[in-house]
């Protein structure tokens, strides 16, 4: 598929999305939200895909959204059009595939919505985050919702009433990333970490990453209801006989799907 916001390639069972604006920072506008959705929706749909990496060409990750878009709207007009920049995260949320983000320098308003929207995220030294869109009068709405499940509630709205902009080593101590990497091994640390998500069956991530969504926000007690009976259907498959058996008798397992 033919994209002109973003990139995409694949590297085994990796596949990459790249935010392509660089000279506008990777902010997002209706249609680099459009194809970044239909991009991550494709990955999910492709066999042989099992892990998604999302980058940002040039030098920022992603500077937010692209404000210049925001004149000439009518209220109806302001709904769809930002339902159509947070789809990503509901996307991201709904998918059995794996969504690592890959941040260097700038990742602020919808930019850091991603990451706290990603499953994972890794960082190069110096990378800078913030909910700034209370500094130009608006409001991260929509990053508020990943960003309260990643950070708890006041150090989420700490970050969304300031817009103050925190560095990688902060935005690792406070859980909104995973990783802080060199920045000349940034690629190389997420690339390593999808590949070993890779080597894992694929059904059992695909599976155990909905399981998660789904139970993340039910009570206590029905959440393991859910679990457990997502379990059980999981117990039934191939691929869990499958890595039994290779770890019994000290072999590399054979994934049966994707």
């Amino acid at each position: 598929m033919t994209y002109e916001t973003i990139e995409t390639e694949s590297r085994d069972h990796v596949g990459l999305i790249t935010l392509n604006r660089p000279d506008q920072l990777n902010t997002f506008t209706s249609a680099l939200a459009a194809e970044f959705n239909r991009a991550l929706e494709d990955f999910e749909n492709q066999q042989g895909i099992r892990v998604i990496v999302v980058r940002g060409k040039g030098k920022a990750f992603c500077a937010g959204i692209d404000i210049r878009e925001l004149a000439g709207k009518n209220g109806l007009d302001y709904y769809l059009w930002v339902k159509g920049m947070e789809e990503m995260s509901l996307r991201i949320s709904r998918m059995g595939t794996p969504v690592i983000a890959s941040v260097q320098d700038l990742a602020v308003a919808n930019g850091i919505g991603v990451v706290a929207s990603a499953d994972l995220a890794v960082a190069a030294e110096g990378a800078r985050f913030g909910a700034t869109a209370v500094n130009v009068g608006l409001f991260c709405m929509g990053p508020a919702v990943a960003l309260s499940r990643n950070l708890g509630r006041k150090k989420a709205l700490e970050l969304l009433l300031t817009g103050d902009i925190i560095d990688a080593e902060e935005a690792y101590r406070i859980g909104l990333i995973n990783k802080v990497v060199p920045g000349e091994s940034l690629e190389a640390e997420t690339l390593a970490l999808a590949e070993k998500i890779a080597r894992k069956s694929p059904l059992a991530v695909g599976l155990g990453k909905k399981s998660f969504y789904k139970m993340a926000d039910l009570e206590y007690e029905k959440a393991f209801e859910m679990v457990n009976s997502h379990f059980a259907l999981l117990c039934s498959t191939e691929d869990a006989h499958e890595g039994v058996d290779a770890f019994l008798n000290k072999r590399n397992p054979e994934w049966k799907l994707r």
